[in-house]
């Protein structure tokens, strides 16, 4: 478990694909053990962000900084030693591996020994995959999947493999934890039980989180502040029932016209 999130600092981030900027110039920043979510419409950036903190895209201009550090240019596997863990939109898990097998190649940078040592499976090696086998059990039992533990994820109800998807990304033992709309798919039922469990997640993990999502109703009762990127522009960043006032957030969502309704009415 991480003793503390960390501090994650956006500086005038661009990124740009050719001629099309998908990020222009975004900065933000997200506090220790802080949930922050990210929204905006379809096509607003809020992805390609994800993919910059993550090391999937190097952006055009600016800069990311991790307590402090930069991490612009890290390879993807250096990411997760720096405390960077990422569950994506569509859980990207191996379909034939089982759940307890797919939290342990979360699990891979905690491992101690070489290939040779681990093929042979004695000695601390034993005791170290021991170690790791304890610690994914504890995650299976805090997501409440244990009796999914040993099923091929493949064969799972895909509201399961979500959640897998950010059990994983948890047993990583992320200080900084990256979800990209964890929600879409979900039943209600499956919503409340994920909301439950990112509150636990910052109670008991203390991990930062930057949580892409579009249930505005779950972003006001769960988030500490929000970030509003439109057209890869910031709009708004504040406490969530500001931003749900916010009439440029309206308009980013519904247009100009009711924008200008909600600014007659007040």
């Amino acid at each position: 478990m991480s003793a503390r999130g960390a501090v994650l600092r956006i500086d005038n981030v661009t990124l740009q694909f050719g001629g099309i900027a998908a990020i222009k110039s975004v900065a933000f920043e997200a506090q220790p053990s802080e949930l922050l979510a990210l929204v905006g419409p379809n096509g607003a950036g809020k992805t390609a962000m994800l993919n910059c903190i993550s090391g999937i895209y190097r952006p055009t201009s600016g800069d990311i900084l991790l307590d402090g550090k930069s991490i612009i240019g890290q390879p993807l596997h250096r990411m997760v030693r720096l405390g960077i863990g990422r569950a994506f939109q569509h859980a990207e898990l191996f379909p034939h591996l089982t759940v307890t097998e797919n939290l342990l190649i979360g699990r891979h940078t905690k491992f101690r020994r070489g290939l040779w040592a681990s093929g042979l499976y004695i000695g601390s090696t034993r005791r170290d995959e021991m170690n790791e086998r304890r610690h994914v059990e504890g995650i299976i039992d805090f997501f409440e999947i244990y009796r999914h533990r040993d099923a091929p994820v493949g064969s799972l109800p895909y509201g399961v493999q979500k959640i897998v998807g950010v059990a994983r990304a948890l047993a990583t033992g992320p200080k900084l934890l990256l979800l990209d709309e964890p929600c879409t798919g979900l039943i209600r039922e499956e919503r409340e039980n994920l909301a439950r469990f990112l509150l636990r997640i910052r109670h008991e993990f203390a991990a930062t989180i930057i949580w892409v999502e579009h249930d505005m109703q779950m972003v006001s009762d769960l988030a500490d502040r929000v970030v509003v990127l439109n057209h890869g522009i910031k709009i708004v960043d504040g406490l969530p029932d500001d931003v749900r006032r916010s009439a440029a957030v309206i308009e980013a969502y519904l247009g100009h016209t009711a924008a200008g309704a909600v600014a007659d009415r007040r």
